[in-house]
């Protein structure tokens, strides 16, 4: 199964995305954390997480680029934070190099190779475009693939929620689905 939990900044999604691994109630779970340590708000940041994590018996993975290299414990459940940096990672990586359709398949590739290690794949990532500002080139290329993975993702999951000032609305379940 996968799950897509989205949201703007500061809206809940991780702590909604968070309590649904506790929910499948398994014995092992772990944490793929994309986001890499650039300065010191970053390590906070970082270490906040692991501190809010650690009573829950996370298992972390740092994983900034090539998820296809993990290699997961037998039917655990897994949650993915986030994929708005690993995104990042990846394109700021390659955008010289590598089409947009390059990256996201390598990205999608690496997704795929979660899912079929997993029971349950969370995927965490935030909205993009609505806030109306315009960008400059590169930015706007991210958000681009950004929103493209975003899309694709929602399409192939079981489960799509938006978190709105803490409040998880149902965007897409297998049960609205199968009406």
């Amino acid at each position: 199964m996968m799950i897509v939990v989205t949201g703007g900044s500061g809206s809940g999604k991780s702590a909604y995305a968070e309590s649904l691994v506790l929910e499948e109630g398994v014995e092992r779970r772990c944490y793929i954390a994309t986001m890499q340590p650039w300065d010191e708000e970053c390590r906070k940041k970082i270490e906040k997480h692991r501190q809010m994590r650690a009573e829950k018996q996370f298992e972390t993975i740092e994983c900034y680029q090539d998820l296809h290299q993990i290699e997961l414990p037998t039917d655990c459940v897994v949650l993915l934070e986030c994929m708005s940096n690993l995104a990042a990672n990846e394109y700021y990586r390659f955008f010289r190099h590598k089409s947009l359709r390059e990256i996201k398949e390598q990205i999608k590739k690496g997704i795929q190779h979660l899912q079929k290690q997993a029971k349950t794949l969370i995927i965490v990532t935030n909205e993009v475009f609505s806030d109306g500002i315009s960008y400059d080139g590169e930015t706007r290329a991210y958000m681009e693939l950004l929103g493209e993975l975003n899309q694709e993702l929602a399409r192939d999951a079981d489960r799509v929620t938006e978190v709105v000032y803490g409040i998880p609305i149902e965007l897409k379940s297998v049960e609205s689905a199968e009406r």
